[in-house]
């Protein structure tokens, strides 16, 4: 049964296209097109993760092709100039890579996507050896997780935790990703600490939280 929070381990795609750091401009653009990728890793022969090379980072040699750039725009960006002469992957790869460790939560691993402002993040073992990647609609599987499992995830981890004695019994149910709490009990200050916890549970879209408490609670 499904536990949170969940790793990156439990949606990362194991199946991944890399290439290597001599892996020419034409032969990256084909990599990308067969696979339907935004982004490859580059390894070194023991499979270590030492740069990305994305859609991104290809497009200022069509860019730059017919231009021919003012002394502005040479000064203000120097990487994309290098990048519209580059043909091998190690001189267009983005390093150090952006990467994320498969025992990562997925809000860790949403974080850094965020942050770095990337599609797809490599997923590496405590020596930098690729294991897989994860993208932004991996991290969006949890969201079908079928709504029974919810209901009983959120049964057994919290409201079993938080109400082992409710006044009268405490329902879940759980309708398209939306769990709906209701029932008295008897701690009235655990209410708030249900609705977040159950808040928290990979795959809820939205907690309507009807708990009230007991007379005199």
């Amino acid at each position: 049964m499904d536990t949170s929070p969940h790793r990156v381990s439990d949606v990362m795609t194991r199946a991944v296209v890399a290439v290597g750091r001599k892996t020419w401009f034409k032969d990256l653009v084909e990599r990308m097109e067969q696979w339907k990728v935004s982004a490859v890793p580059v390894l070194e022969g023991d499979g270590r993760v030492i740069g990305v090379v994305s859609e991104a980072d290809l497009l200022p040699k069509e860019e730059f092709r017919d231009s021919d750039p003012d002394r502005y725009t040479q000064l203000h960006r120097l990487a994309d100039m290098a990048k519209a002469g580059a043909v091998y992957a190690e001189e267009l790869m983005t390093t150090p890579a952006v990467t994320v460790h498969e025992d990562a939560t997925l809000a860790e691993a949403a974080r850094i996507l965020a942050l770095q402002h990337v599609k797809r993040l490599p997923v590496v073992n405590s020596e930098g050896v690729l294991e897989g990647v994860v993208s932004r609609g991996d991290l969006l599987k949890v969201f079908l997780r079928p709504d029974n499992d919810l209901a009983d995830e959120i049964r057994r981890d919290v409201l079993d935790v938080l109400f082992p004695a409710p006044v009268e019994p405490v329902h879940i149910t759980v309708v398209d990703g939306v769990a709906t709490l209701t029932g008295r009990v008897q701690d009235a200050t655990r209410i708030p600490l249900a609705a977040r916890l159950v808040r928290g549970v990979e795959g809820i879209v939205g907690v309507d939280c009807r708990l009230t408490a007991a007379d005199g609670a």
